[in-house]
């Protein structure tokens, strides 16, 4: 593995070295001393993951065994629903194999309809949920199960459970007879658990070479526990920790080898809900390419990371990095990185104390039908606009928005639609970013909530946040519930929304009462406002 850093501190950066090689910060982390940890009860349950690459031959065997039976059986077509930890790792190692495994994340009725309506004659549903009672997942489920059934197949003989041992999914899979359970280690956190079952098991169902993923953690896993300046991750946590002290809390990263394609969204869930509490934190910007918006055009506040083969770029921060290697090096070396980070940061990176409060502000949205803030301001041409605004029109909204963000700070842009069906919608992230003359990030909801969710209430208060809702193109019900998924989806949104207020977070939300001609309308709107000079306009 080659990793190669620019340091603008340099002798900052040997001294905070020094001081983690003296505290053994790498080896007491491989050896699941929670102590090296703020909360050491709750580390020392979470450290798990450090030693999977040395234990997962047996896991690997049961994975090719099951992979061999499905296809005997005509099973062709693997499914996953998981959120976060449980669905972001498999994708990113089906999309560098160049291997079909259909991610089913999202509480958008369409998105969720169109993953049922596919081939279910040939597909196992892999329902991978640590807690056993993710939302999402269970709802999914659920749907998955009524699909089934309706074609006259018994859902178990089509269901494969990923959860811990003892949780209601466990329970569930053990009554109803799944065609296979595999359980979690309740050590490994989700965001940690790319090498666990719910990282291998999906993938390497849909044909992927987990073993070789494996072969190539367990290559670097030796190296990444030693208290020494050549450590790579020991070099990078300790970069981003001296990086964030500096106030260069952004990190931005752009792929540049097609092996490695995705593993951005990866490593930005691993890294924002690690570092993202405690009002400190890195902020993960997922760009295109170092050509991208945000990355070449980068300012102080950002530390500019390629993931691949090395690119000709620099950062007026002076903090600049290459990090290339297999996909297996990545993930164990993401994870210690992170780790040592939360360290130098001085956070604890396996807690994520600002989640709940969305969750709790959805349940009551679902529970009422409403939330605070739920009543448009006015409404636009194909959108309405709600929150606190003194415009009238959607430009002058956006604009007192853009007008709230910190010279350094960001915009959050969160797009609660459907991810496949509307991915272009993604090309809001650079025009807002050029027209607001600061780093913006974007994800689709939920599944950010399971991403970026805790930094944006938890990391640097200097986030202001667009939250993008729509009309449902249709309704699909949640069996067993008394809602469907277009209501779950905005009470998630709806939630979220109220958990950013209440932390003191701006949040505008555009509701699209037309899909298409919304979305054209909102980037028209951005377009409207004179571009901000420090991005891409002289």
């Amino acid at each position: 593995m080659r990793v190669e850093l620019s340091v603008p501190v340099a002798a900052d950066f040997d001294a905070e070295i020094a001081r983690l090689v003296a505290d053994r910060v790498p080896s007491r982390i491989a050896e699941r001393d929670g102590t090296v940890f703020t909360d050491a009860a709750v580390a020392a349950d979470r450290l798990g993951w450090v030693d999977l690459p040395f234990r997962a031959a047996g896991l690997l065997d049961e994975i090719e065994a099951l992979r061999d039976r499905l296809a005997e059986a005509g099973l062709r077509s693997i499914s996953l629903t998981g959120m976060g930890g449980s669905s972001l790792a498999p994708e990113v190692m089906a999309t560098a194999a160049g291997v079909e495994l259909e991610i089913v994340d999202s509480t958008d009725p369409n998105q969720v309809a169109e993953a049922i309506g596919t081939d279910l004659d040939h597909t196992v549903l892999v329902i991978a949920s640590k807690s056993g009672t993710t939302i999402e997942t269970d709802a999914i489920r659920r749907a998955f199960a009524a699909a089934f059934e309706a074609v006259g197949i018994d859902p178990a003989t089509r269901f494969i459970a990923i959860t811990d041992p003892g949780t209601e999914l466990d329970a569930l899979a053990a009554e109803e007879g799944y065609l296979a359970t595999f359980h979690g280690d309740p050590s490994v956190g989700g965001r940690f658990s790319a090498l666990s079952p719910f990282g291998l098991v999906p993938a390497g169902l849909a044909g992927v070479d987990v073993r070789g993923i494996v072969d190539s953690a367990y290559s670097i896993a030796s190296d990444l526990a030693l208290d020494s300046d050549e450590n790579p991750a020991l070099r990078f946590g300790t970069w981003l920790g001296i990086a964030h002290a500096r106030a260069t809390e952004k990190l931005v990263l752009a792929d540049t080898s097609p092996a490695l394609r995705g593993l951005g969204a990866w490593v930005e869930q691993l890294v924002a809900e690690s570092l993202g509490k405690d009002g400190q934190g890195i902020l993960p910007v997922v760009v295109d390419g170092p050509s991208d918006v945000g990355f070449a055009d980068a300012r102080a506040d950002a530390v500019l990371a390629v993931l691949g083969s090395e690119s000709d770029f620099g950062a007026p921060s002076g903090f600049n990095a290459v990090v290339d290697g297999d996909l297996g090096e990545q993930f164990l070396f993401w994870e210690f990185a992170t780790a040592i980070a939360g360290y130098s940061i001085g956070v604890d990176p396996f807690d994520q104390p600002d989640v709940e409060a969305a969750k709790a502000f959805a349940r009551a949205a679902l529970e009422t039908g409403t939330q605070e803030g739920d009543y448009p301001a006015f409404a636009d041409g194909d959108v309405e606009v709600y929150g606190e605004v003194e415009a009238t029109d959607l430009v002058g909204a956006l604009r007192e928005l853009f007008d709230q963000v910190d010279e350094y700070g960001y915009i959050g842009i969160q797009a609660y639609l459907d991810r496949l069906g509307e991915a272009g919608a993604t090309d809001l992230r650079p025009l807002v970013s050029r027209h607001a003359g600061v780093q913006t990030t974007f994800g689709f909801g939920p599944r950010y909530l399971h991403s970026t969710g805790q930094y944006h209430k938890g990391g640097h208060p200097n986030g202001v946040f667009l939250q993008i809702t729509a009309d449902p193109r249709t309704e699909l019900l949640v069996p067993g519930r008394g809602y469907g998924f277009a209501e779950l989806q905005r009470a998630q949104a709806l939630g979220d929304a109220a958990a950013l207020r209440e932390k003191g977070r701006p949040v505008l939300r555009v509701h699209l009462t037309d899909r298409a001609r919304g979305l054209d309308q909102l980037r028209r709107a951005v377009s409207e406002i004179a571009p901000h000079h420090h991005y891409g306009v002289d």
